[in-house]
């Protein structure tokens, strides 16, 4: 399959011989989830990966998901509180509280999210069930009233967000900034960053790599409606994306949410980064071994939408049928792939632009369907050219050749590429990658194989491919 699976480990994964099914049927990235454990509780999960890596010879990604700025209400008088819908309750800061409140009180200490917030403005809890809109601004960011829209049940700690509204709270905490440094102490090779706004965001993780001297994937994930709004500055930066569409369903109309999935992608694509659809992909299976119709729908209209991941949650972290899960991705894959490569009709164009790597991979792309080759063959020093590869989508699988076991396992991320290490024994990328396909069995005598590499002339001044070749074997 070319849509890569990302699945998170818990429970109901956690161990070398589920991992293993795992990776057999398609999973090429592990996802741990910071919101939950700390870096020492992965050691035995990222020793499990090394493990399977080396039996397998399959290059896998080890990803910690930092869990960001989760904001949550204080503790609730009388927890639950029965909520009518039209009935007020007050939301505030800790200080504002009075004794025999009228209403309920949601105290909230966090007078960075407040600032700002006006009459009309909704404010959602308990992940969207409750749902309220500011009917008066008692102190001007301290203190509101609030009028409930539907009625529920109120319970205490429950988080809290402001559809479409932006606030002052960094998208990296203090616990994201001791996780990111224990998790690269552990060897996780990606880290994906809750919660992102804006491109200030990104450039606030990179100084944290700085401080280490250390390079990995950030993949940002897009939760707020102001990160869908900034997202070309932010794919400037951030190595892949991810649609998030749990939190992005609460920040934006859900109606909306599919649209703007699509949206992304296509961006993504445009700016030759990844992109990872995310939550609720085969919910069902957390307690079914079948999904629903509609689940299988949805994971097919992603990879039809032309998503490099499709990642699973609670499916694989506690679900019951982990495997089971991931090989309903597979199956779908199988049939949803075909279409879009039936529907596409070719390595899409690049943009009318003056760049030339962008159309050597599409010149690449056309040479393998017109020459009928088995595969195209890409020697990238830092995987930029196998992205450029796989953003014009093309039918055949790309290999991509690296000396850099980090860029080899950030490659994972990309649709259809087959990351594998290079020989460094040999100077030459062309012949380093002529030998890779003579000695692999994936090839056999008089197929012909693309290569792309780039080998510097004296007139270089900086290494990148200028070099297309048709290679028999």
């Amino acid at each position: 399959m070319r849509t890569k699976i990302v699945a998170t480990l818990g429970p109901s994964s956690m161990n070398k011989e589920t991992m293993r099914a795992m990776v057999d049927s398609g999973v090429r990235i592990f996802r741990l989830n910071f919101s939950h454990s700390d870096a020492q509780a992965f050691v035995p999960a990222v020793e499990i990966i090394r493990e399977l890596e080396n039996e397998t010879d399959i290059a896998l990604t080890a990803m910690g998901d930092l869990c960001g700025p989760k904001i949550r209400i204080d503790e609730v008088d009388g927890s639950p509180v029965t909520v009518d819908k039209d009935c007020d309750v007050e939301l505030g800061l800790p200080e504002h509280k009075e004794k025999n409140q009228s209403c309920a009180y949601l105290s909230l200490g966090v007078p960075e999210v407040l600032k700002g917030l006006e009459e009309g403005m909704t404010v959602a809890l308990s992940d969207g069930m409750l749902q309220f809109r500011v009917s008066e601004v008692i102190t001007p960011d301290e203190r509101f009233r609030l009028r409930a829209l539907n009625g529920g049940l109120l319970t205490s700690h429950k988080g809290i967000t402001f559809p479409g509204k932006s606030h002052a709270l960094p998208a990296l905490t203090d616990k994201d900034r001791k996780d990111l440094h224990e998790g690269l102490d552990i060897g996780l090779d990606a880290f994906a960053m809750s919660f992102v706004q804006s491109r200030a965001d990104i450039e606030d993780i990179h100084v944290e790599l700085q401080r280490r001297n250390a390079w990995v994937p950030i993949v940002a994930k897009i939760e707020r409606e102001n990160a869908v709004n900034n997202i070309e500055s932010i794919l400037a930066l951030a190595d892949a994306v991810m649609v998030a569409r749990g939190d992005l369903g609460l920040e934006c109309p859900l109606s909306q949410v599919p649209v703007i999935q699509k949206r992304l992608i296509r961006a993504c694509r445009h700016a030759q980064k990844a992109c990872i659809v995310a939550t609720q992909m085969l919910l069902s299976m957390v307690e079914n071994p079948l999904p629903t119709r509609a689940e299988t729908t949805d994971v097919a209209n992603a990879m039809l939408d032309g998503a490099d991941c499709v990642m699973l949650s609670e499916e694989t972290a506690v679900g019951r049928y982990p495997v089971e899960a991931v090989r309903f991705i597979r199956d779908i894959a199988d049939t949803a792939e075909a279409y879009y490569l039936e529907r596409v009709q070719g390595p899409y164009p690049p943009r009318k632009e003056k760049n030339l790597i962008k159309y050597m991979a599409y010149a690449a792309s056309i040479l393998a369907e017109t020459s009928d080759a088995k595969a195209v063959v890409a020697h990238t020093t830092s995987g930029a050219t196998a992205r450029l590869l796989s953003s014009r989508r093309p039918a055949h699988p790309i290999y991509a050749l690296t000396t850099s076991q980090p860029v080899q396992r950030y490659m994972n991320y990309f649709w259809g590429v087959r990351p594998r290490l290079a020989d460094v024994t040999i100077d030459s990328h062309l012949d380093r990658s002529q030998k890779f396909i003579q000695e692999s069995p994936e090839f056999r005598s008089g197929e012909n194989v693309i290569i792309t590499s780039g080998q510097p002339t004296p007139g270089q001044t900086k290494i990148h491919t200028n070099q297309i070749k048709v290679y028999y074997k």
